[in-house]
This record gives C-alpha cells, sequence and structure tokens, in this order.
C-alpha cells in the first residue's frame, strides 16, 4: 500500500475520531488546565470567595464589584516567587493582573473549602 493511501486512512479515522469526541464531549464542562497557574486559578475559583476587611475597603473605594474581582482572579497571573505554597492548612498566592491600565497584585488565602482575597493593591511603576 502506497504512503499517500495510508496517510489517507489514517487522516479519515482521525477525522472520523475527532468526530465522535466532539459528539460526547458536546455540552460538557471539559477543560486542559495542566499548567500550575491555570489549576491554581481554577482551584480558587471554583470555592466560596471571602474578602478580608483590607480587600473589602479597597473594593469599595475603587468601585469594584464582585464579577471584577472574580475576573481579577480568573484571568490573572500566578506569581508562585512571592507565594507561600509550602504551608499546610491554608496556602497563600499573589495573582498579578491589570484594571483600567493599572497593575493589580490580588493576595489570595486558598483554604480547603474557602477561599479568602487578603489585600488587593495597585503596584506601583
Amino acid at each position: 500500500m502506497k504512503f499517500i493511501h495510508r496517510l489517507g486512512y489514517y487522516l479519515g479515522g482521525f477525522a472520523i475520531g475527532l468526530i465522535i469526541l466532539m459528539f460526547f464531549l458536546n455540552g460538557k464542562d471539559a477543560s486542559c488546565d495542566y499548567g500550575p497557574n491555570a489549576r491554581t486559578v481554577k482551584n480558587i475559583s471554583s470555592k466560596p470567595m471571602s474578602y478580608s476587611n483590607e480587600a473589602s475597603s479597597f473594593i469599595d473605594e475603587n468601585s469594584l464589584d464582585s464579577i471584577t474581582v472574580v475576573n481579577l482572579i480568573k484571568y490573572g497571573s500566578v506569581d508562585f516567587s512571592k507565594s507561600k505554597t509550602k504551608l499546610d492548612s491554608c496556602k497563600v498566592y499573589h495573582i498579578d493582573n491589570s484594571y483600567k491600565e493599572q497593575d493589580l497584585e490580588l493576595t489570595v488565602q486558598n483554604c480547603d473549602s474557602l477561599a479568602k482575597i487578603l489585600k488587593i493593591n495597585y503596584l506601583n511603576d
């Protein structure tokens, strides 16, 4: 059998397999979060959020709403060098993002059943 025929059979089977996968995974909340940043952000986002007094005052002063804060976490970048990931109980993560062209840093305490936003700060240039 010629190479072109083998390649045609392979691509045809591959295409049929993709169609079957799309049929079975359609409507499911399947995701491929394999990187450390994506796994951490997904873990934090899946838990109920609470705010410290300092974070609540920052949110009130800057007229942020809860959806904006959730999006800052969801689309942010975790700075593992500043984070405290070796703690036994609740790990503390620093998440960097920008809002209205200003850089923000969120400090989030990630426990088993709750994620608490400890601090939100503007980063100085």
